[in-house]
This record gives C-alpha cells, sequence and structure tokens, in this order.
C-alpha cells in the first residue's frame, strides 16, 4: 500500500504529456523484443509510448490487420471508431484514420470531433445491424458494421490502448484477435509504418468514406427502452456522475438535461494528467472507479462526517465508460461483486417483466459466489464463464443471458423488451440503473445489498497476487484437474476442482478449486511476473486469509 493512497495527486505523479506524446511518433518498436510486440489482452493491445510497446508503427500495423481482417470475414459496412480521454488516444485514433481511409473503409467518427465511450460504441455498431428491429441483429451478411475503440480503459495516463468490435458489437474472441496481433507483428518486422498505405489526416477527414456520426444522441435518446427514466424524474433521486475524466463527461450532462433529471456532474473536468485524481493502492494514478483510493474524492464528498449526502447515489466511471462505481451515503463505495448482486436481484425480481423467462444470469468465475446464491433463490440459470466480457456476447444477442457482470465492475443487460442493448461493458447504464433502484424502492443499492446478506450469508472476497515466472504461468494456464492432489481447502473437503468454465467448458487459462463455503481461482497475469489469486469465504475474514495461503502453497505444488 503507497503511503499516499487515496490522495490527491503531487506534480511528480503526472506524466509530462509532450513527451507521452512524443515517443508515441520518435519511437519505434523492436518486434524481436517480446514487450513491444503487439499483444492482445482481454480488452485489446496496451501500452505505453514510452517502453515502445504503444507506438505509431503499432497503430498502423494493427489497423491494417484489421483491414484485412475485416475482409478476409466479409465485413464491408461501415467502422465505427471512437476514441477515450487519455494523450495517446487522439494520436492513435488519427493514425487509425489514416490507414482506413487510404483502404477506402467508410469510417463513422464522432459527429463533434469529441470523445466516445465504448458502449456507445458498441450500441451504434448493434443499431447499424438489426438491434430495435423485429429481425435482430445480423452478424452475417453483406453491409455488416463493426468497430475500433482507441483507450486502455482505467490504466494509467501514460499508457494508450486499441481494441476491435466485430459486427456483434463485443469485444472481439481469441481467434480475432490472435489473427490481427499476429499480422500487425508480420507487419511490424516486415517494415512497420513504411509497409502501411496511408493518406495525410487532412485527407483522411475530408475523404468520402470517413463521415458523421452523433454517437452521444444516439446513445441518450435510446436509454428510455432499457432505463426507466421517467421513473428517475418522477422521484427525483439526486444523482452525483463523477466521470473521472473520461469519455462519459459530456454524456452525463447530455442524459440530466435530455429527461430533466436531478443530476449533477460533480467533476467535468478533462485533463490527460488526471491532476485531479486521488492515487490508487500503488502510489499510481488509475482511474478504476471500483477503487476506494481511486474514488476517494467522491467517496469522501457522499460520506462527510455530520453533513448530509448532497446525493441520493454517486456514480464513477473510467476513461472509456465501460466499468462503473456506485457511492451510496450509507456504506461509501460499494464492492462491485456486492453490487452485481443486487442489480441482478432487482432486475430478474420483478424490475424488468418483458425479459425472457429463461434469460440466465452471467457470471465470470471470479466473480462472488454472493451471485450463485441469489440467482438460485431467484429460480434463475446461472451460467459461469470465463474471465472476459466476450464469454457473454452470444447470451445477450439472443436474449438467453439477460444480464452479464465481471467481478471488475463491468456489465451490461438487455432493453426492457429483451432486446439486446449492448455486448460490451456499460459503466453508464450500471450507474443509472442505481438511481432506477432507489427511484423505484426507496431503498439504497447498499441497503439492498445487506437484504442479501441476511438471507443468503456474509462473505469476505480479495484478490492477491504471488510471484511467478513466465515458466511457471505458461504452466499455469495449462495446468489440468488431476494435477491437483488436495482433497481439502481451509478445512472443507474440496467440491470441484475446475481448469474449464461450467457454464461453456471454455478454458479458464488457470484453475478454481471450490468448498461448499469457499473457493478460489488462480490465473496467471498478461503483463506481470504474476499469478492473481481471487479467492472468497462465507465463513469469516480469518477463512479467507486460510484459504489464500492454501491456495498459494496448492498451486505452487501443482507447478513444481
Amino acid at each position: 500500500m503507497h503511503a499516499r493512497a487515496g490522495q490527491v495527486a503531487h506534480e511528480e505523479d503526472l506524466i509530462d504529456v509532450d513527451r507521452v506524446v512524443g515517443a508515441y511518433y520518435d519511437l519505434t518498436p523492436d518486434a524481436d523484443d517480446p514487450a513491444q510486440r503487439v499483444a492482445f489482452g482481454t480488452s485489446g493491445h496496451r501500452g505505453s509510448s514510452l517502453d515502445a510497446a504503444f507506438n505509431e508503427a503499432h497503430i498502423a500495423a494493427i489497423t491494417q490487420a484489421i483491414v484485412e481482417y475485416r475482409a478476409s470475414q466479409g465485413t464491408d459496412g461501415p467502422l465505427f471508431i471512437g476514441r477515450d480521454t487519455h494523450a495517446l488516444s487522439l494520436p492513435a485514433w488519427q493514425t487509425a484514420l489514416e490507414v482506413l481511409a487510404a483502404a477506402d473503409v467508410t469510417v463513422m467518427i464522432d459527429a463533434r470531433d469529441s470523445f466516445t465511450p465504448t458502449p456507445a460504441v458498441s450500441q451504434s455498431i448493434l443499431l447499424h445491424n438489426g438491434a430495435g428491429t423485429a429481425e435482430g441483429v445480423r452478424t452475417t451478411g453483406p453491409g455488416l458494421a463493426d468497430g475500433i475503440v482507441v483507450t486502455p480503459s482505467h490504466n494509467p495516463p501514460r499508457d494508450g490502448g486499441f481494441k476491435y468490435n466485430p459486427p456483434h458489437g463485443g469485444p472481439a474472441d481469441s481467434d480475432a484477435t490472435g489473427w490481427i496481433a499476429d499480422r500487425a507483428n508480420e507487419i511490424l518486422r516486415g517494415g512497420g509504418l513504411s509497409s502501411v498505405k496511408r493518406v495525410s489526416l487532412e485527407n483522411a477527414l475530408a475523404a468520402t468514406t470517413t463521415r458523421r456520426h452523433d454517437f452521444l444522441t444516439t446513445y441518450v435518446d435510446d436509454l428510455p427502452n432499457v432505463i426507466d427514466v421517467d421513473a428517475i424524474r418522477a422521484s427525483g433521486v439526486r444523482i452525483g456522475a463523477d466521470p473521472l475524466g473520461g469519455a462519459s463527461v459530456e454524456y452525463w450532462g447530455a442524459i440530466g438535461e435530455r429527461f430533466d433529471l436531478d443530476l449533477t456532474v460533480v467533476n467535468p473536468q478533462v485533463d490527460p494528467r488526471w491532476a485531479f485524481m486521488t492515487l490508487d493502492w500503488d502510489g499510481k494514478i488509475r482511474m478504476d472507479c471500483s477503487s476506494p483510493y481511486a474514488m476517494a474524492s467522491l467517496v469522501s464528498r457522499m460520506t462527510a462526517d455530520g453533513a448530509a449526502a448532497p446525493f441520493d447515489v454517486a456514480t464513477g466511471n473510467d476513461a472509456d465508460s465501460d466499468r462503473h462505481g456506485i457511492v451510496t451515503p450509507d456504506a461509501g463505495l460499494m464492492n462491485p461483486n456486492h453490487y452485481l448482486a443486487v442489480a441482478i436481484q432487482y432486475l430478474y425480481d420483478g424490475g424488468r417483466p418483458g425479459w425472457p423467462k429463461y434469460a440466465a444470469i452471467g457470471k465470470t468465475l471470479v466473480s462472488s459466489a454472493l451471485i450463485d446464491r441469489v440467482a438460485a433463490g431467484l429460480g434463475r440459470e446461472l451460467i459461469e464463464v470465463p474471465v472476459g466480457f466476450k464469454w457473454f456476447v452470444p447470451g445477450l444477442l439472443s436474449g438467453e443471458v439477460g444480464f452479464g457482470g465481471e467481478e471488475s465492475a463491468g456489465a451490461s443487460f438487455l432493453r426492457r423488451d429483451g432486446g439486446v442493448w449492448s455486448t460490451d461493458k456499460d459503466g453508464i447504464l450500471l450507474a443509472l440503473l442505481a438511481s432506477e433502484i432507489v427511484a423505484k424502492t426507496g431503498k439504497s443499492p447498499s441497503e439492498h445489498h445487506r437484504a442479501l446478506v441476511a438471507e443468503h450469508g456474509e462473505s469476505w472476497y480479495a484478490r492477491v497476487d504471488a510471484a511467478a515466472t513466465r515458466e511457471q504461468k505458461a504452466k499455469l494456464g495449462a495446468l489440468s484437474p488431476e494435477q491437483v492432489t488436495s482433497t481439502t481447502l481451509a478445512g472443507q473437503d474440496i467440491t470441484a476442482t475446475l481448469t474449464a468454465a461450467p457454464g461453456n467448458r471454455a478454458k479458464i487459462g488457470g484453475l478454481k478449486v471450490t468448498t461448499a463455503d469457499a473457493w478460489f481461482a488462480a490465473r496467471p497475469s498478461g503483463t506481470e511476473d504474476v499469478y492473481k489469486i481471487y479467492a472468497e469465504s462465507f465463513v469469516s475474514a480469518q477463512h479467507l486469509a486460510e484459504v489464500q495461503a492454501e491456495a498459494k502453497d496448492l498451486v505452487n505444488e501443482a507447478l513444481a
């Protein structure tokens, strides 16, 4: 824990924007260095220009690879492209546009020359491809749209990110990202920038294939079809929305104005240095709206001793607005797992009567088992999938999954009539749902969580990291259940040892072990020499510590 975690950043904590942007153009990556190659994680390629991991050559090569990939898939409709507020997002967006224009790809750029949240890009792709119509979304055939979002999500200000969304509107699967990364690295090795056809930015903006699209109005005007904004307005719920300097900044103001809500944009500042942010647990500036340290300013405003809370509910979003943080006067910042359970209980227990009766609940396997208990109480099928929102895409498209959520504060759900809304995470949507819950039940989400605890039991949940070499991480990702020889965990019999998710049998890239009242999951980090241990106990905090300690021993024994 950093000594200044939760305190406002100092000058020495801030990036030099000119240096970060200059390095984007000045540094050339070494395609033979694994740290400088294109590598897609669960949310695209990420890195810093200062490390030669996110530079002009990377983006030109990735965009060219996307051009070739979409052509190979027969995707010949428009490509919707958005960007967030990170310093590297605008230059990367410009590079991408230059390559797309040279390839004669029809590109839809923001009509306001401004920022676009990830969910707004997903929604626009789906609307173009048939969402909201009787026929539903098409994912094959001519004229289909896809998209690019230029964002490293909640990562520090020095980072950049670039992700591709195919015609289904959600994150690309590993087949697509693997193909794109391999082709991009091939381009880097074959000459990089010099091997990619581009036009000037001026010509790209003036090209007949570059068109303006009003992402904001499209998104905001469609919200009544997924959120009961009339109930929020009628109840007079006081909402405080903190964009954390991200892409949702103009969206929140438009939402409040369009629907006449008692909504205050708590902090409308946009600063690529994020000088107004409080430091995260490790002393870095990180726009993680699920972190009490990154959200310290909003939390203190809501829970100041002796002062009445200025809002009935306050919310935060990360830089591209695909994550949510929920702050209540009585509990402060809610644990993301707690809010996911509350959202599920509300939506399925009368909150969405227009949803299919068969609509299942989706969760990642490292999300709280409280969700399992809520699903059982509701009598709904629970579909448990590996980490990554891409696994929820098919179910959300078909309506077979009504809600999909991740432990990292990312989720989306269906329209009120049961149609698909977005197939990428939507932090704005989940934040607005908190206001709907207050409006229609008269209770805060944290009060609802306490009711769930009274019914299903209290749990203690945490994630810790353990050191691991690259070889050990590879071995962890390839484990089989038979390699785990232990029969007990923290004093309880092991009930399941999983290396594939029960919801879809997809490999989890690690290990999950469960007992009657606890579980842990171990997964290798994609960027650091550690593996992550997620664990939960319905017994006590001490029992959680025992689970974590034995989890390390169990994993180390399997890796020996």
